[in-house]
């Protein structure tokens, strides 16, 4: 069944609870990017060094990592639409204390509690969207893909078109945006049944004694690092406008949305997973160096370049940690997305660091190195990782009702 095709119930043929929640994905996805455009801004508007700014992203992804131990106990609990309504609702709250933050301890204290209502939502919302969708499962993943790389895409636009006049607008309007989808989700989506198992806060982390869970994890922590590397540092090595900052990354973005959900399947199809995922890294880490040394436009070209790898891999790791083992997909994904967060708090943080120890070159190289060391592991782990390589249907669908954090 071809998932376009509006007459068989697929993508463009959705219950309006469908919509409502991709829509809310969109602008859940567009929070992550929200503040790339914007980062010099407000670090001059809080008199706040690269850092300290940078601590935006610490914070919420530190946050993000530990609430996957606590999203599945909850939604497994609570269901799925009040786990949605109460994670855009923290998102509504914290995005608009944001706005007001005085200084830039009080912008990173909130974005932690952004970051918490963010993964609360983010973590639900495909296994609602699977669950309400027309068509299968393939339609509901492609759709829940789409808003991802339409988020992405779009956040560091707003955050550019709002920030030009004041850094505090975007925190604003994603509030506003949020407060929509909240009331969409209201009105449109009904409950869905419980899942018949509840999940323990330790369920995830047992799950992580599976070798190729665990070594999918690890590849994706290294992977991860140079994915906010780019994202949250390179925003003040071009050090543009917000404007010119914001279509760099919508640039980004889109090639981020196009490889992740039309070219990657067909290059999984045609040479594997596992080979395009080692391929994809190498090639990541190559993008990486030369945006470190090169001029300021080849800069500015490696930045966008590096959306088409950063695709390919988010849907094939999304794939990997599926299907490689025997736990639960929803208690699968939770350990999985545990231990990558971690990475994406860290890079921001020590970036700027690296760069302060050392020169503006440094970060990038790291950023190089642990890309090649994510495909050294697939390439040394490839073994544990076979089962979801040899089987490229793709996992995504949850008995539990409870989904993933997915890219």
């Amino acid at each position: 069944m071809d998932p376009f095709d509006a007459g068989a119930g697929g993508l463009l043929k959705q219950p309006k609870s469908v919509w409502a929640t991709a829509g809310a994905s969109v602008v859940a996805f567009m929070g992550i990017g929200l503040v790339d455009p914007i980062l010099p801004s407000i670090a001059s508007g809080l008199n706040a060094s690269a850092s300290q700014v940078s601590l935006l992203f610490t914070s919420y992804f530190l946050i993000t990592a530990i609430a996957m131990l606590v999203t599945g106990f909850v939604s497994s609990r609570i269901g799925g639409r009040k786990t949605l309504l109460l994670g855009l609702a923290l998102v509504v709250v914290f995005a608009g204390l944001s706005g007001t933050s005085g200084s830039v301890g009080e912008l990173v204290g909130f974005r932690a509690g952004w970051g918490l209502g963010n993964a609360l939502f983010v973590s639900t919302a495909l296994a609602v969207i699977v669950g309400a969708a027309a068509g299968g499962s393939a339609a509901a993943i492609l759709l829940y893909e789409s808003a991802l790389g339409l988020g992405m895409a779009c956040g560091p636009l707003l955050g550019a078109l709002l920030g030009d006049a004041s850094w505090r607008y975007p925190f604003f309007g994603t509030a506003f945006l949020m407060a929509v989808g909240f009331l969409c989700i209201a009105v449109f989506l009904r409950e869905q049944p419980k899942p018949a198992r509840k999940t323990s806060l330790l369920d995830p982390v047992k799950a992580l004694g599976h070798g190729g869970l665990a070594s999918a994890a690890v590849s994706a922590f290294f992977y991860n690092y140079t994915f906010f590397t780019v994202l949250a540092f390179t925003p003040f090595v071009l050090n543009m406008s917000p404007y010119r900052s914001g279509a760099v990354f919508f640039a980004w973005g889109v090639l981020l949305a196009v490889f992740s959900v039309i070219v990657a399947p067909r290059l999984q199809k045609r040479f594997g997973s596992l080979k395009v995922l080692g391929g994809s890294l190498v090639l990541l880490a190559a993008d990486v160096l030369v945006l470190g040394y090169g001029g300021h436009t080849t800069a500015v070209v490696c930045t966008i370049l590096s959306g088409a790898f950063i695709g390919v891999n988010n849907t094939v790791y999304t794939e990997l940690a599926l299907g490689v083992s025997d736990a639960p997909r929803p208690v699968a994904s939770a350990g999985y997305n545990f231990v990558r967060w971690f990475a994406a708090a860290a890079a921001p943080f020590f970036a700027p660091k690296i760069e302060e120890w050392t020169d503006l070159h440094i970060p990038f190289v790291v950023a190089a190195v642990t890309a090649v060391l994510g495909a050294v592991v697939v390439v040394v782990r490839r073994k544990a990782l076979t089962r979801e390589a040899e089987e490229l249907e793709p996992r995504h669908a949850t008995e539990d009702g409870v989904a993933v954090f997915a890219n």
